[in-house]
């Protein structure tokens, strides 16, 4: 028999998980959800200070109220915040413990406290602020029925559900968010599943994508302990579909799961396969964190930027620059007779738009600044991710930026993401984009949070009356070019291409 030890996330307790532990109990397991001190009603704090180690201590007693001699084996879930207490208590007890399940959380690492992984980054720097004043000591009050949606996802959760969610919301320990999570290293040799809810953000698609980057941190995620499930669901599946969740962690108890491709095996990953049309061989020319692709024709001459996505892993390598279809398009360019020019960014992680965006800016002065370049004809072309980095043009687009383009984009924060109320939300911006020229190239297949972002980005520029075009590739996946038959995705490549390089020379 397997005893299931079901930890709860951020301003939820026990309760959360009813339905899930009496479905568990049903199908022949045994289920706990464990109360956490200062959280749970029936576990009051006993004085005033409450932080991390006061739930790993916790999550401590409930592995050691399993009889040991029963032969009976523990699975940890931890949701949300609830996934620092049980690795602390898994780190602590490893030998009892074998497995634990991230269910739509993070991957906490040594040293960092459970702040790094509130998704709000407004509410995740004043809580820094806080602890860099030695204010570690309150409480932070649960959100109202309608602020759900900044701590995730909550699509499938029926109105009741919601309801029932804030009803049960209790202020969550400051403590516990700003101490450090504290590791041997133990824990790694327990055997893991990830429980990815889609409909949040993330999944076993995009987790593979991150580990073929190369990043040495991301490479223990293909390891063969570690096994993958999805839920096409927000971030509450224990409110949502628990009896999906539970089926899931039955199967997950069992060992089942899909597992990753480790970074390098078997075919090339899609980033690194080849651009699918037939260009011109031509040289880079390096400039700092630029690469430019310059045409053998009398300058100076238009230029197009290529900005991509991410966010990628610090450690991968190649860096995106080099990436066959980010070269693919800048010798596209050139075959156009203007300037194609690549670059690096650093969004290595989601709070890092703000230094993208500035690294964006930097290599299109850089660009600029070159006497080959026409410095009042430029273009801006961003894929995927990098989407979100259009929003200041469009805000406010400089008389030499001739037009704008995006390829399978993200046009607005995804739920997990933290940023509803930054200022990258090209959503809201385009109304400001004027005269501008958009060419955006559609992916007919995209992941369906993504598309719902290009969705509302046509209706808004369509209420605005910007000057957009859209490029279908309706067979296509985000990442088209080296994903899906070049026949398909060929025509709309040229089309787009020789539409930006039009309103460059027009």
């Amino acid at each position: 028999m397997t005893v299931f030890i079901l930890v709860a996330g951020v301003f939820t307790g026990a309760p959360v998980w009813q339905e899930t532990a009496a479905r568990l109990a049903a199908a022949g397991g045994e289920a706990h959800a464990v109360p956490l001190t200062g959280v749970d009603a029936d576990r009051p704090a006993a004085s005033a200070r409450v932080d991390l180690e006061t739930h790993i201590a916790d999550v401590v007693a409930a592995i050691d109220a399993v009889d040991a001699a029963s032969g009976r084996e523990i699975v940890l879930v931890g949701h949300d915040y609830g996934i620092h207490p049980v690795l602390g208590a898994a780190d602590r007890r490893p030998q009892r413990v074998a497995r634990v399940v991230y269910l739509d959380c993070g991957m906490p690492q040594n040293g960092v406290p459970a702040l790094a992984a509130v998704p709000d980054q407004a509410l995740r720097a004043q809580l820094a602020e806080r602890a860099r004043r030695g204010e570690d000591q309150g409480e932070l009050a649960p959100p109202a029925r309608d602020e759900w949606q900044r701590w995730g996802s909550t699509a499938g959760v029926s109105d009741a559900a919601l309801d029932r969610l804030t009803a049960l919301a209790a202020p969550q320990p400051l403590g516990t968010l700003l101490q450090p999570l504290r590791l041997t290293g133990a824990v790694a040799a327990v055997p893991v599943t990830g429980v990815l809810c889609t409909r949040n953000g993330v999944s076993v698609d995009l987790v593979q994508r991150l580990v073929d980057f190369g990043d040495p941190a991301l490479a223990a995620l293909a390891g063969p302990q570690v096994t993958f499930f999805e839920l096409p669901i927000g971030h509450w599946p224990m409110l949502s579909c628990p009896t999906e969740l539970a089926d899931v962690l039955l199967r997950a108890a069992a060992g089942e799961g899909r597992r990753l491709r480790p970074a390098g095996a078997g075919a090339p990953p899609a980033h690194l396969r080849p651009f699918p049309l037939d260009v011109p061989e031509l040289p880079r020319d390096r400039r700092e964190h630029v690469d430019l692709y310059v045409p053998d024709a009398p300058g100076p001459r238009p230029a197009v930027v290529l900005v991509h996505g991410g966010p990628v892993p610090a450690g991968a390598r190649p860096t995106p620059r080099e990436w066959p279809t980010l070269v693919g398009y800048a010798r596209l360019a050139a075959a156009e007779g203007v300037v194609g020019a690549t670059l690096d960014h650093r969004l290595h992680d989601i709070a890092d738009y703000g230094r993208a965006a500035a690294d964006v800016t930097a290599a299109v002065e850089l660009v600029r600044a070159d006497p080959r370049v026409d410095a009042d004809r430029v273009a801006l072309w961003f894929f995927s991710g990098g989407g979100l980095l259009a929003a200041d043009w469009l805000a406010g687009p400089p008389a030499w930026l001739r037009c704008l383009a995006a390829s399978y984009p993200i046009l607005a924060p995804l739920p997990n993401w933290g940023l509803t109320g930054s200022r990258f939300h090209p959503v809201r911006a385009v109304a400001h984009a004027g005269d501008l020229p958009v060419v955006l190239l559609r992916a007919g297949l995209e992941t369906p949070e993504i598309a719902a972002t290009v969705e509302a980005f046509t209706t808004a520029a369509e209420d605005c009356g910007a000057r957009l075009e859209l490029v279908d590739v309706p067979n296509g996946h985000h990442g088209f070019e080296t994903l899906d038959a070049p026949e398909e995705t060929r025509p709309a490549l040229r089309r787009a291409m020789r539409s930006v390089v039009a309103h460059l020379t027009g």
